[in-house]
């Protein structure tokens, strides 16, 4: 009280409505933050498969890739050995052409068709090898394809996050229905490379 009897103004006494009100105004404001930060923790955790699953396609890939450009490496050998047994046939060849001696030119063509034989077999193993390279390759790009379906769906989902976030922060629950907007299109986009 002050001296003159009247009423100090530095005191409010309040009343049970006003806490009410009050407790009323913070259970809103913490469902929505309860919410959002339930929706960013699924969201999260979706992410963390599609990240996997989206890195393990890519080694994969990787892999394939490697072995496919070995096997190229390996057929390119096969066809350098191949020009150097024709080479060498070509040559045997010639020179029994004009060789005097009919014993030198019986074996200079005995030569010449065995370098024949083995250079039919260095053939077939080249492209046995640039065959298989192929494939290899093939098999590199289907991998490749769910990666980049991973990689649109895990934006998706981040830009999902992110608007949750925001959403909580500014408290403008429209965010929220781009948030969950965006998290649908990363989720349908995480499910249709699972599928591929």
């Amino acid at each position: 009280m002050q001296a003159d009897g009247g009423m100090d103004d530095d005191y409010d006494v309040e009343g049970p409505h006003d806490r009410e009100v009050e407790e009323a105004g913070e259970r809103r404001r913490d469902r929505l933050g309860q919410r959002v930060a339930l929706m960013t923790a699924v969201l999260s955790t979706i992410g963390a498969i599609v990240n996997f699953a989206s890195g393990s396609a890519q080694t994969e890939a990787l892999f394939l890739k490697n072995e496919s450009i070995l096997k190229q490496t390996q057929a390119s050998d096969q066809w350098a050995y191949y020009q150097s047994r024709s080479t060498k046939s070509h040559i045997a060849n010639a020179v029994a052409a004009i060789a005097t001696d009919p014993a030198v030119r019986q074996r200079l063509i005995a030569e010449r068709d065995y370098e024949d034989k083995a250079r039919q077999v260095v053939q077939q193993e080249a492209s046995r090898l640039q065959a298989e390279s192929q494939r290899l390759a093939r098999e590199s790009d289907a991998k490749l394809k769910p990666h980049e379906q991973f990689a649109r769906a895990l934006t998706f989902l981040q830009i999902g996050i992110a608007l949750a976030a925001i959403t909580v922060l500014t408290r403008r629950r429209w965010l929220l229905w781009g948030a969950g907007g965006s998290a649908l299109v990363g989720i349908a986009a995480a499910i249709i490379a699972f599928m591929t």
